[in-house]
């Protein structure tokens, strides 16, 4: 139906807008301003819009018939230079974008079932507009748990590294692009890995969240 998917890409917007902003929000709590200074800490999608993440890849996704529908947002600005303290700043601004994810799934699971358990019947486009935000939260949040560079993964797992070790790690970054389109291209069962991974996650989430 063109209402499901014009609403499905406007609460894939959401989500990752969501993302990002939560990522400057926990910035300004550790002392970095960056994010604010940039016009980054709002719900306004223009400032956020990539045109790349946001726009183009999901519209290809969605006219490829993709099993899975994900996106970005244009990354917001952070210096951790500024956190009171570094290494627990980048634990947790990396990590925030992620829970931000998790828990709009989690929302929106409850909403569901608690509709579900009136007697009454619910419209069944709300019913498939709360079954998306579930399913795509859980895609952002478990693709962007992946320890490849620069994703948010990566940079929970540096902040937890000796510094010898996060050096090192460091330097995977210039692949990180390369690993993940591999990952996308290599057939792996009737999908590619990146697919069968992202899918097994998800699947495993959803039924924990009663889907």
């Amino acid at each position: 139906m063109p209402e499901v998917f014009a609403l499905s890409i406007i609460i894939l917007l959401f989500s990752v807008i969501i993302h990002e902003v939560m990522h400057g929000f926990v910035a300004l709590k550790f002392g970095d301003h960056t994010a604010q200074h940039a016009g980054r800490l709002t719900l306004n999608p223009i400032p956020h819009i990539d045109l790349i993440g946001t726009i183009l890849l999901p519209a290809l996704l969605i006219f490829t018939g993709s099993p899975i529908l994900f996106g970005w947002a244009k990354p917001v600005p952070v210096n951790p230079l500024n956190f009171t303290n570094l290494r627990r700043g980048e634990l947790f601004v990396s990590a925030a974008g992620i829970l931000a994810n998790f828990s709009l799934a989690i929302i929106a699971a409850i909403i569901f079932h608690i509709l579900n358990a009136l007697p009454q019947t619910f419209p069944v486009l709300l019913g498939s507009v709360l079954r998306f935000t579930v399913l795509i939260n859980l895609v952002l949040g478990i693709f962007n748990l992946f320890p490849i560079p620069p994703l948010d993964g990566s940079k929970i797992l540096l902040s937890q590294l000796p510094l010898n070790l996060a050096r090192e790690y460091q330097k995977l970054e210039r692949y990180g692009f390369f690993i993940l389109l591999i990952m996308l291209m290599i057939p792996f069962g009737q999908s590619t890995l990146l697919h069968t991974i992202l899918g097994f996650f998800v699947g495993f989430l959803s039924r924990i969240l009663g889907f």
